[in-house]
């Protein structure tokens, strides 16, 4: 009896490599890479804006905003809801006798800062705060800092923010500098 010798089938792989090559290509022509977002604020230079950073800040002139790590909001020690923290820090930084807003009322003027110039905003929070939190605490500073540099922008230039220039808006920001530290309390 005569034996048949089966050959194995093959597949002709010669154009393999092409085919890998132009799916790779496809890919990597339509899939989207996402870019991080990272918060748009720009670090201080680094030099001191004060005459001399050794010297202490005198206490009246810190308010301590803090987050803890079931996103209460503390002023003080006094707990506050989001929507207070413009007016509380808008006060605060502009002590010109006013002391307008609601939460304010308990406070006497010595209470507020000294002068804008020396209004230091301390901003802690917790390591299990939420980040959503903890920037909507930032972007309601940030709005109280623009809304009295807005203030200060029409009655000093007539002008809206928008309009003024490179050497007004540095009047600006001498008149409110933007004094805010960020400390994120460590859990053991």
């Amino acid at each position: 009896m005569k034996s048949f010798r089966r050959r194995s089938a093959t597949v002709n792989a010669g154009s393999m490599a092409d085919i890998a090559f132009l799916l790779l290509i496809f890919f990597l022509v339509t899939t989207t890479i996402s870019a991080d977002k990272g918060i748009l604020r720009q670090l201080p230079a680094n030099d001191c804006p004060t005459k001399d950073c050794s010297s202490p800040i005198n206490e009246r002139n810190i308010l301590r905003i803090s987050l803890n790590s079931e996103n209460t909001i503390f002023i003080e020690d006094k707990i506050v809801q989001l929507n207070d923290v413009q007016d509380i820090v808008k006060s605060f930084v502009d002590n010109n006798g006013s002391g307008s807003c609601d939460y304010c009322e308990g406070y006497k003027l010595n209470d507020l800062s000294d002068h804008p110039n020396e209004a230091v905003i301390s901003l802690s929070h917790d390591a299990l705060t939420k980040y959503h939190m903890f920037i909507s605490v930032q972007d309601e500073i940030s709005k109280a800092y623009f809304s009295l540099r807005a203030h200060y922008i029409k009655d000093t230039f007539g002008k809206v923010p928008s309009d003024i220039n490179k050497d007004e808006f540095k009047l600006v920001k001498k008149a409110y500098p933007f004094k805010v530290s960020e400390v994120a309390v460590k859990r053991n």
